[in-house]
């Protein structure tokens, strides 16, 4: 009995010290400064900043769309994307979804489970929207059901399974927000379920004019869907609705590109890499479009000549299709215009947008141009685009000089600029001036890759191909999507195979044309 007592009380002191030991260490290693437990709303923060923010937060990583869209060139080396040379994408984005199922299953009540349903049919539908536009086939049915189903190697399903997908998601998502109610963690709508619900239906009109090679397809129903949103939901209403991150001058939270901290010098080496392009500035040149005032500087050698910053002819787009070496002449000659600098000079510029009213308006005009609704004038819709595009600039740009260049955009000169380029002509010369009107108005909006998407669907605007400088092989074209990931190829490469041999007959080539892309 005495060796049975001394065994149970060392035993009872061992794991009296255990758990006391526990204790300390679990309180040493807490930070007092974060939360121990996670909730619905903690998910759905982490996941709309990741497709708001993550892609853009920092200041190359936010210029690389413009590189790809010819907005700008860069001249810290040659890069890429400015000429349009693709490698392997990622399929970052789906692995994000694996967040979905708990920031529902953690929500407190039916109509907060609702909410977060809706939000997370809207992310899915959102992230494997952004993923297939840029390869093709992609796992949709099996993505994300490693833990929940033991799928670890996801069969590939057809582009057109997963736009049928995409498509079902945003019904349900616009379902479940009218039935849901306001939710926590929205660092964009603040949780309000009509402007998510609004977001939702116009990004699915968005969705369904890429699938304008597919009006004839009795399974998507392009044309009838498309009619039902515009006819019977609710949209975006004004830049105010616009899907963007507004940012702050606290830490974590600045523009991308601005001086952080103002004067820190951070201008003058950012002045190094940028020229705003041709492609860019040549219009807004040719249509006196003021935005040219608010999106850029004037050319230091034009100033110098004479010219004064509120003359259009003082302003210098740069070919970006021009060889690097005759490029980095231009930069050492001064003779160039550079991003305005409130984008530098402002910790919060402006909100920067991944979906937007104006590009909303613009899908919305080329309907009606192409009958797809009737009882608007396409012409109404492309003045909405352009009108909230000018006052959305307006409206987020201080009355500083060098902001605007004394060339103020007010209602007045608004509507003088909207009867000016009123569409006219034939169907493609209107698709032309509504295309042009899309890309002015991204001008470090739309972070996605849009204005590339958009000159890949319709030709426009018309990118120079220099078959001298341009990284694709053959370089007599342009590249149309991305390669297949590294991930893919070493841990689901008989999935991966029978996709590429389905669509492209087994090559995984920048040059394929996928499903989406074929008439």
């Amino acid at each position: 009995m005495k060796h049975k007592s001394l065994k149970y009380i060392l035993s009872i002191s061992l794991t009296a010290a255990m758990v006391t030991g526990c204790s300390k260490f679990d309180k040493i290693n807490t930070n007092p400064n974060k939360t121990t437990q996670v909730s619905s709303a903690m998910l759905a923060t982490n996941m709309i900043l990741s497709i708001t923010r993550s892609d853009i937060s920092s200041a190359k990583s936010f210029m690389q769309p413009y590189l790809l869209g010819k907005y700008l060139t860069w001249g810290e080396g040659q890069e890429n994307f400015q000429y349009n040379k693709f490698g392997r994408t990622n399929f970052n984005r789906i692995a994000l979804l694996r967040n979905v199922p708990p920031m529902i299953g953690y929500a407190p009540d039916e109509e907060l489970r609702k909410s977060y349903s809706a939000l997370g049919h809207f992310i899915r539908a959102w992230q494997f929207f952004q993923t297939t536009i840029q390869v093709g086939d992609i796992p949709y049915s099996q993505a994300v059901k490693g833990e929940s189903e033991n799928v670890i190697q996801p069969g590939y399903d057809t582009q057109k399974a997963v736009f049928l997908g995409i498509l079902n998601e945003l019904d349900s998502a616009n379902l479940l927000f009218a039935a849901g109610k306001d939710f926590t963690g929205d660092p964009v709508y603040n949780g309000k379920v009509d402007n998510w619900r609004r977001l939702t239906n116009s990004f699915e009109l968005h969705v369904l004019m890429n699938l304008y090679k597919k009006t004839g397809d009795a399974d998507l129903k392009v044309v009838e869907r498309f009619k039902e949103i515009v006819a019977n939901r609710p949209l975006m209403r004004s830049y105010a609705d616009n899907f963007a991150l507004t940012y702050t001058a606290a830490a974590g939270q600045n523009y991308p590109w601005s001086d952080v901290p103002a004067g820190s010098g951070n201008s003058f080496v950012k002045s190094n890499y940028t020229m705003l392009s041709a492609t860019l500035i040549d219009p807004l040149k040719a249509l006196h479009d003021r935005r040219l005032f608010y999106y850029a500087k004037p050319s230091p050698v034009k100033i110098a000549a004479g010219k004064t910053a509120d003359d259009y002819d003082a302003y210098v787009g740069a070919e970006p299709s021009d060889a690097f070496p005759a490029l980095q002449s231009i930069r050492l000659s001064k003779d160039y215009s550079d991003l305005n600098s409130r984008y530098v000079n402002l910790v919060n510029a402006e909100p920067v947008s991944v979906f937007s009213y104006p590009e909303l308006q613009f899908v919305l005009a080329e309907a009606a141009l192409r009958g797809w609704v009737t009882g608007t004038p396409a012409q109404n819709y492309y003045a909405a685009g352009i009108t909230n595009s000018m006052k959305f600039t307006a409206t987020y740009t201080p009355d500083v000089e060098d902001y605007h260049h004394n060339m103020k955009i007010d209602d007045s000169y608004i509507q003088s600029y909207v009867t000016a380029v009123t569409l006219t002509g034939s169907m493609q010369q209107q698709l032309l001036q509504i295309i042009t009107q899309k890309y002015l108005a991204g001008f470090l909006q739309g972070s996605n890759y849009n204005a590339w998407y958009e000159q890949r669907r319709t030709g426009y605007p018309v990118f120079k191909l220099n078959a001298t400088t341009n990284l694709n092989t053959p370089a007599t074209q342009f590249p149309v999507r991305w390669l297949y990931p590294d991930n893919e190829l070493s841990y689901n490469n008989t999935n991966l195979n029978e996709a590429i041999q389905r669509q492209f007959s087994g090559s995984d080539n920048v040059n394929s044309v996928m499903w989406l892309l074929k008439d």
